[in-house]
């Protein structure tokens, strides 16, 4: 790949998507570290870049999907790719309550423990 300025010369390759088609530019590890920015332009304009190490495709850089989901949606989407996995089936059953106790006792022992003594 070769640089001109601002300009990109060599495009990798093109794919025809439903939005239209995306460019494709292929950079080296050594590349990409001096255009970074130049690179992160390109798919702000909704391309991809594939990074290479000797020639090998290594990792893709593209855009960051902006529809957005309804939580129930971001959920189903996170099981299907096995992030988050259904609740378990009897995790309704474990509500705990508070234990009620007689004469604030509870009160007091808090109180004593903040003051640090007993109380009378």
């Amino acid at each position: 790949m070769r640089w001109r300025g601002d300009r990109i010369i060599s495009l990798g390759v093109t794919a025809a998507t439903e939005g239209g088609s995306v460019q494709t530019i292929n950079a080296g590890v050594r590349e990409a570290k001096m255009h970074l920015s130049k690179l992160l332009r390109h798919v702000k304009n909704g391309n991809q870049v594939v990074l290479t190490d000797r020639g090998r495709p290594v990792g893709k850089i593209v855009p960051i999907e902006t529809v957005e989901l309804s939580t129930a949606e971001r959920i189903q989407r996170l099981e299907e790719q096995g992030t988050l996995g259904p609740p378990p089936k009897n995790q309704g059953e474990a509500v705990l309550h508070p234990i009620p106790i007689a004469g604030n006792i509870a009160q007091k022992y808090l109180k004593e423990d903040r003051d640090g003594g007993e109380q009378q």
